[in-house]
């Protein structure tokens, strides 16, 4: 027993005397110590708001803080990846919807006798025939023949700008050849074409036409039909005939998901075009998040919720920017309502060459379709937008009251006016009686006030002697209205011309 007592004691004597060495050591090296400001330091108990208790060894974060962070940066990312690969996410929805009525790739899609809230689209009227196509050059260049007379645009999967297409084109409105390519297609251009280079295969073909002057669209839809043909430039020799498929009143949707259903579309998205179709940036977010182009998207229990919960984030905050924006900078004047993403007169979302995020948000989540026309056309041509969701107290829109709201004379717009009315859960056309879903300048009866002004009434009925005058809303449901002016003059341009905001009357 002697002899254990002796031997742990002189364990216990070679274990002080260490811990004195180390120690000794440590106090020796402080020779050398920093002055370490306190601000670089990290308390080993760190309190927050977000998350609790965060816990660190000298810095060195526990396995519970390990967690709580990453739940915590997957949220942020997946968040991110909602509010920023939306624009990418919304045209994919976009090609989703045409998939569902039957068309393939390159096929035409078209609104024979206009449109109507049974399709659900981003912000459409219904004073246009509407033409699409899912252009698709991933088996090589493809041909996009248009006939004279029409006005629209070809965006990329990325939902970038690649070209205006009919009167502010390359063919001035007269119709030709345009040949799209992949920025890396070495592929001779044929005399004859107007060439078009991009970084993705998938491809969003816009283009619009106006009915004849009684309204009826027979004959510019059989136009349309005879010269409008989108097909591989393989078979130019003999191109085949155009597939069209009637879009009119047809129930589909083309509006993307406002849960966790977006990460599918952007992952069909990521599959159908190029690894580097998009940017680095937001491709390194969406990879955090297990989405990667060659890669099966299948998120375990934890990540799904995450993404649950980020996308019920995300679809708050994009209304919010939307419908409540914090930025004066998207208001057109400082006493009204009416406001627009483009109000910074940048397609490219941009202000001193900072991008303005919360514009590109407003934008890809209100609305489709973008060009450089859409932010400031020539005086007299193209078209402009303006947007409210709020009448002149600051208070939403609401279909069970009665409104009204009224354009000073002369209203400038060379060509004629419009309000739509839109959902505010779909942002497509309101759902009503009336299938105009608004009011233009063209209607048959509309009536100017005597000093040329005009008065538009929106509610759940018409007020008396102002049906011409009168476009139709649903109690219980909100809305917000679009105002175009077609062909918009200088006054508009100068803000020399201010439209009124909402009044409430009931």
């Amino acid at each position: 027993m002697k002899y254990l007592e002796e031997t742990m004691n002189l364990s216990q004597f070679l274990t002080c005397s260490a811990m004195a060495l180390a120690v000794a050591t440590a106090v020796q090296s402080q020779e050398f110590a920093a002055d370490v400001p306190q601000n670089v330091l990290t308390p080993d108990s760190v309190e927050t708001e977000t998350l609790g208790t965060l816990e660190f060894f000298d810095g060195m974060p526990s396995a519970d803080t390990v967690e709580k962070v990453f739940d915590n940066l997957d949220l942020m990312r997946a968040t991110t990846a909602f509010l920023d690969g939306m624009k990418i996410a919304s045209l994919r929805g976009m090609f989703q919807g045409y998939e569902n009525v039957g068309a393939k790739p390159n096929d035409v899609v078209i609104t024979e006798t206009l449109m109507d809230a049974r399709s659900i689209w981003l912000t459409p009227n219904t004073t246009t025939i509407y033409i699409g196509s899912n252009v698709d050059i991933s088996d090589g260049p493809v041909v996009i023949d248009v006939p004279a007379g029409l006005l629209g645009l070809l965006d990329d999967a990325a939902f970038d700008y690649v070209a205006d297409i009919g009167v502010l084109g390359a063919d001035k409105g007269k119709g030709g050849k345009y040949l799209l390519l992949h920025n890396d297609d070495e592929t001779p251009v044929p005399d004859g074409y107007f060439e078009l280079r991009t970084k993705t295969y998938e491809h969003w073909l816009l283009l619009r036409r106006s009915p004849n002057a009684d309204g009826s669209t027979e004959g510019p839809v059989s136009e349309i039909k005879a010269g409008l043909n989108v097909y591989p430039l393989a078979d130019a020799a003999n191109p085949p005939n155009e597939t069209f498929i009637n879009v009119s009143g047809v129930q589909y949707n083309t509006v993307h998901a406002n849960n966790e259903d977006f990460f599918e579309e952007i992952h069909v998205a990521l599959e159908n075009n190029p690894e580097d179709a998009f940017a680095p940036e937001i491709l390194g977010t969406f990879a955090s998040i297990g989405l990667k182009k060659g890669q099966p998207f299948e998120p375990d229990a934890r990540m799904q919720g995450i993404m649950k919960e980020a996308a019920a984030i995300a679809n708050a905050t994009a209304r919010a920017i939307t419908y409540a924006s914090r930025d004066p900078g998207v208001f057109f004047y400082e006493d009204r309502q009416w406001n627009s993403p483009f109000q910074r007169q940048s397609y490219q979302f941009l202000e001193n060459s900072a991008r303005i995020l919360d514009d590109r948000t407003y934008f890809f989540y209100m609305a489709t379709g973008i060009t450089p026309a859409m932010t400031s056309p020539p005086v007299g041509s193209g078209s402009v937008y303006a947007m409210t969701a709020r009448d002149v107290n600051g208070e939403y829109l609401d279909g069970s009251k009665t409104y009204k709201v009224t354009l000073p004379a002369p209203v400038p717009a060379k060509n004629f006016w419009s309000f739509m009315l839109y959902s505010g859960q779909t942002r497509s056309i309101l759902e009503t009686d009336q299938k105009s879903g608004g009011i233009d300048s063209n209607r048959e009866g509309i009536k100017a006030n005597n000093d040329g002004s005009y008065t538009i009434y929106v509610g759940p009925e018409a007020p008396e002697g102002w049906e011409n005058n009168w476009a139709q809303t649903m109690p219980g449901k909100s809305f917000n209205v679009m105002m175009r002016l077609y062909g918009p003059l200088e006054p508009w341009f100068d803000k020399s011309w201010r439209p009124g905001d909402f009044e409430l009357i009931e």
